[in-house]
């Protein structure tokens, strides 16, 4: 499986998105981008797709708008995350309340623990 990897363009847009929040931070994952939260990503971007990680109850709603779908490689997808629609790159003020329930979805999660290293 080839991982797609994002343009420039893509990471600046991604850059825009992210919450001013100093609890967060924005890591490499595997070529693309992660915003994490406690050490738990909330929000990626994998290739040109931009997905969160919501609450079932947020994730049912934002996949019952046009556009949206499974994130990650086809062939597995993450569980608890959605693809955003594309065309939320020309508005990306449709993103904002989505990003921010998902931050706040995985800021009120245990803080995730360091892997030692072997």
């Amino acid at each position: 499986m080839e991982m797609p990897r994002p343009s420039e363009q893509d990471k600046e847009f991604f850059r825009s998105l992210v919450p001013d929040d100093p609890r967060v931070e924005i890591k490499p994952m595997f070529g693309n981008v992660g915003a994490f939260v406690n050490g738990n990503m909330f929000m990626g971007l994998f290739g040109a797709d931009l997905g969160l990680k919501l609450d079932e109850p947020g994730r049912e709603k934002l996949l019952s708008e046009p556009g949206t779908g499974p994130y990650g490689p086809a062939e597995r997808p993450m569980g608890g995350w959605v693809t955003t629609p594309a065309q939320w790159r020309s508005s990306p003020d449709a993103a904002g309340p989505w990003i921010q329930q998902a931050l706040e979805h995985i800021g009120s999660l245990p803080p995730k623990k360091a892997k030692t290293r072997k």
